[in-house]
């Protein structure tokens, strides 16, 4: 899918989040879009890498990921590999529990709501209008184990802003 295509397509849900929530559309489509490839991997509708803890209820899905974590030693459900870093972290290739959601509309609802359910987000949502700010809050807050999230998510709310309708 080609960014238009992709924000000519998902826009509609961003705008309805952002009329309930205020969290701007053009960082939900930025977000969504940079987690997806432009929604090329979007697995029963999800997507925004919501982790699901339990795998057990039937809301879930176990997926490939990759994760950039301190330790060695985590465990997940399954671990493909695990590469030092000149660092001193580890990149993870392994499979882990995500959400699954019946209809894209139903994944933006639950990424707005993860946002109000933990309070290390609160800076974030104090600016939650501009998308360039939340994007560089949320990434303090430790939303992606990417180190350079908030740089990433930035550029690609520039490209979603040329799209939006």
């Amino acid at each position: 899918m080609t960014p238009s295509e992709f924000v000519k397509t998902y826009y509609k849900y961003a705008k309805q989040t952002q009329d309930k929530t205020g969290i701007d559309a053009r960082f939900i489509l930025a977000q969504a879009a940079l987690e997806t490839g432009w929604g090329k991997s979007v697995y029963g509708n999800m997507f925004f890498g919501i982790k699901d803890s339990d795998g057990v209820n039937g809301n879930e899905q176990l997926l490939r990921t990759t994760e950039v974590l301190k330790n060695p030693n985590v465990k997940f459900p399954e671990v493909i590999s695990v590469t030092k870093r000149p660092d001193g972290k580890y990149n993870y290739v392994v499979k882990d529990w995500f959400r699954k959601y019946d209809t894209p509309e139903g994944s933006f609802t639950d990424h707005a709501c993860f946002f109000f359910t933990y309070n290390r987000y609160k800076k974030a949502l104090e600016v939650k209008s501009d998308p360039y700010k939340f994007a560089e809050e949320i990434a303090k807050a430790g939303y992606a184990t990417a180190p350079n999230y908030a740089d990433s998510l930035k550029a690609v709310i520039k490209t979603v802003e040329k799209y939006i309708p």
